[in-house]
């Protein structure tokens, strides 16, 4: 087991999100999202996040608020939820100033905590493939439509501090699974990370 222990003192506060959302997405990097939930704690480490940028056509919030993407020109440090595909939930990190309409996706976790409880959720096994994509982690982790717009600072949902281990390098790379604004340079990755997406 990871030895990983939770602690509430070292809940990411608001300030961390509230920044230019390229920064924020690459400094995801390392973080530990925790959920916390009746079946009990699920943790895992950031290793792969990609940036949505104003001005950006792949971007929900590109032409403005709608009911879905509210949650995007809120406060930063909520919880953007959305279905896509008509498959599965993806979960974003709400970034920058209020109003502006920005976020991160979090495509990635290493498992760190309550790997029974995401391979029930998962109905796998393998830990490389528990949450290697943005909609594996989510039902690994049971993040649903209920935390949609969730305040990232307070239980049962929260991001805390981590940092890349010695010898961990960064990566950056095109965003995956798009096809406008394909080409910019908005995804962030452990290089060498075996629970990176497989794209």
């Amino acid at each position: 087991m990871s030895g990983f222990v939770y602690d509430s003192g070292f809940i990411l506060p608001r300030e961390f999100y509230g920044r230019e959302t390229a920064l924020v997405a690459r400094d995801l990097l390392g973080k530990i999202i925790v959920r916390l939930s009746g079946n009990g704690i699920a943790a895992g480490r950031i290793v792969e996040t990609e940036a949505y940028v104003r001005g950006d056509p792949a971007c929900h919030a590109f032409r403005g608020m709608t009911p879905r993407n509210r949650a995007m020109f809120g406060p930063p440090g909520h919880a953007y939820i959305y279905f896509t595909y008509g498959m599965h939930y993806c979960f974003n990190v709400v970034t920058a100033e209020e109003g502006v309409g920005e976020a991160v996706l979090v495509r990635a976790l290493e498992p760190l905590e309550g790997l029974c409880i995401m391979s029930k959720r998962r109905g796998r096994e393998k830990n490389t493939d528990l949450c290697s994509g943005p909609g594996k982690l989510v039902q690994a982790m049971g993040i649903g439509p209920d935390l949609y717009g969730h305040d990232l600072t307070c239980e049962p949902l929260v991001i805390l501090g981590g940092e890349p281990r010695p010898g961990e390098a960064v990566a950056v790379a095109a965003r995956v699974g798009i096809s406008a604004a394909a080409d910019l340079p908005l995804r962030f990755y452990f290089k060498n990370n075996r629970y990176v997406s497989k794209k």
